[in-house]
């Protein structure tokens, strides 16, 4: 008799990706042998292929057709991922993401469709396309409202801190430092989130002082260029190159230290379960912040940044000065 198969889609961004990964753990463990498959943007794909319990994943190409509309090769990617999703048939699909873009990707597949329903939905109208929509109270965190939708989808209770399941790939960047280093996350699609260069110039003193250089990593060209100044004037400090998700996931898992703003890769460093620094500047972090028990601090808030100070007293202790 063949497993059940489930297929769950959750589509982007990074850090909503990774926010599903321990909701996977708890249906592993309170599912033993069921068959997990996960719709994801392209892009994003190497994250729930490091999960063990992850069968398959399908890339779909929403991102590169609505940055190109006309282009060929987006559309023959998409058929591809529809062509995938419909060659078998699934015993449940859950929408975790709840937009009428996942609803319709999830209306690829062949099977029922499981979903928030109207009260917990991200998107309303997303509601009436699902076949069973269920209540999951919207003022938890990303990472347990997760849990709590594939939990009441499969009836069990989840319990215990959120595991996260994955590890990164064995060896870590062939230019990676040698000896200890933090990870200063800086960039962010939003420059409102950034936190102040005078900071990381700071933060990188202190960690000069006990022999800890920091890398700054980049996603885009122009972020690279924000890493490369910001190197420049950091004591101690690397521009990293440019990186796949999977060269990024093994600099930040061999980290002493991960420090970020309200980014994807803080998600992951957090994930990877290293001791992770979430920095807020513009938003709150109650409800998407970092989860990950006692190795994920956030600190600041709207209008309240952290200081360099903050981030030493969690990197080296109360009595740490700036």
């Amino acid at each position: 008799m063949p497993a059940p198969r489930v297929l769950l889609v959750k589509l982007s961004s990074l850090g909503d990706v990774i926010h599903l990964l321990p909701a996977v753990t708890d249906l592993a463990r309170a599912r033993p042998g069921i068959e997990i498959d996960w719709a994801v943007e392209e892009g994003f794909a190497p994250v729930p292929a490091m999960h063990p319990a992850v069968k398959r994943v399908i890339p779909v190409s929403l991102r590169r057709l609505r940055a190109n509309p006309l282009s060929p090769a987006g559309w023959g990617a998409l058929a591809s991922a529809r062509a995938a999703l419909r060659a078998r048939p699934y015993d449940w699909i859950v929408d975790a993401q709840g937009l009428l873009k996942s609803v319709a990707v999830g209306r690829f597949a062949a099977g029922p469709l499981f979903g928030y329903d109207r009260t917990s939905i991200r998107e309303k109208s997303a509601a009436r396309f699902l076949d069973m929509g269920l209540r999951v109270p919207r003022d938890l965190h990303a990472v347990e409202r997760c849990r709590r939708l594939l939990a009441a989808v499969f009836g069990y209770v989840p319990a215990g801190e959120p595991d996260y399941g994955i590890a990164a790939p064995a060896e870590p960047p062939a230019w990676a430092p040698r000896t200890d280093y933090v990870v200063g996350l800086h960039a962010s699609s939003k420059r409102a989130k950034r936190w102040p260069d005078s900071h990381w110039r700071t933060l990188a003193e202190r960690l000069a002082l006990e022999g800890i250089g920091i890398v700054y990593p980049g996603g885009s060209p122009a972020e690279r260029e924000d890493a490369a100044r910001l190197a420049q004037a950091s004591a101690g400090a690397l521009a990293a190159p440019a990186m796949t998700l999977p060269e990024a996931a093994s600099l930040l898992a061999r980290a002493s230290a991960v420090v970020g703003v309200d980014t994807g890769l803080t998600h992951l460093a957090v994930a990877l379960g290293c001791p992770t620094v979430g920095l807020y500047v513009t938003t709150q972090p109650g409800l998407t912040g970092l989860a990950g028990g006692p190795r994920a601090v956030n600190l600041g808030g709207p209008g309240a940044p952290p200081a360099p100070a903050d981030v030493a007293r969690v990197l080296f202790g109360a009595d740490a000065a700036a």
